[in-house]
């Protein structure tokens, strides 16, 4: 029996540091990189990125919209860059955000997390703004084959906060609710010590105070949007996440990416390093 995807990603940032590359092909970066705006562009992008990357850290996650726009064909480049990336032992957290009710919810479940899947990831970003029950399906395949779920519970973004930092019937943030629940379901799911295996994407940007929410356990991998470009740095990690911070996922993707293809291993070596001299102090 393989390892539950939880203890994967400990034992991957135990070893690579936090740093996830995104896999985030903008048009204005497939000009820079020389490459067409086109399917045949983003498969190489993402076929690069995925070389970079591999052996240098643990996680990259791509941004499904950008194959998307492309129809079948993005897709089917898409399905390349995923299978590539396994390939090279890099965990694959497939941004997709997916989040609808009953079979619907399950199909996209089917997709993304069932083996042999052209789509197969390590593991999916989640909506549970229909209800976390809604996510039933999709929790049950994620711990049936050993993958993940990121459940968005508090995003940086502000269009979010009216929704996400309103107080439920419980007394609680929504975005503190919606912790509560996943955890409850890693506790069931996970062996004591160990890592659950559903985990939530936590902005880095986010003040937890502010937001409602606190540590949680057991401990499960918080995906961080907000390295980089958009604001946070190596030396926050710590500082925004506390007691979380071993098990922070900190993604980049134009901090990283806009180093260009020549120059995209070094500005990922030079990344972790900042990471590891970050933990060091």
């Amino acid at each position: 029996m393989s390892a539950r995807f939880g203890e994967r990603v400990r034992a991957a940032l135990a070893a690579h540091g936090p740093l996830c590359v995104g896999i985030d092909p903008h048009a204005a970066l497939l000009a820079d990189w020389g490459l067409g705006d086109d399917a045949s562009g983003v498969r190489e992008f993402g076929l690069r990125t995925v070389d970079a990357a591999a052996g240098r850290a643990a996680i990259v996650k791509p941004q499904v919209s950008f194959f998307e726009r492309f129809g079948s064909a993005g897709f089917a480049a898409l399905e390349d860059v995923l299978a590539a990336a396994r390939a090279a032992g890099l965990i694959v957290i497939a941004d997709a955000k997916r989040g609808d009710i009953g079979s619907t919810m399950d199909a996209y479940a089917a997709a993304w997390l069932t083996p042999g899947s052209p789509l197969e990831a390590d593991a999916l970003t989640v909506n549970p703004f229909l209800g976390v029950g809604a996510l039933d399906g999709a929790f049950a395949l994620a711990g049936e084959h050993d993958k993940g779920l990121f459940v968005l519970a508090a995003t940086s973004n502000p269009e979010a906060q009216t929704l996400q930092r309103s107080v439920s019937e419980t007394g609680r943030a929504v975005s503190a609710d919606i912790i509560s629940v996943v955890s409850a379901r890693n506790a069931e799911h996970s062996e004591a010590g160990e890592w659950g295996s559903f985990g939530f994407v936590i902005g880095a940007t986010v003040d937890w105070t502010d937001a409602g929410i606190a540590a949680f356990a057991p401990v499960a991998p918080v995906l961080a949007p907000g390295f980089g470009t958009q604001g946070a740095t190596p030396a926050d990690l710590h500082r925004r996440f506390g007691s979380m911070s071993p098990a922070v996922i900190a993604s980049e993707s134009r901090s990283i990416l806009s180093a260009g293809p020549a120059g995209l291993a070094a500005a990922i070596d030079a990344r972790v390093a900042e990471y590891r001299e970050a933990g060091r102090g």
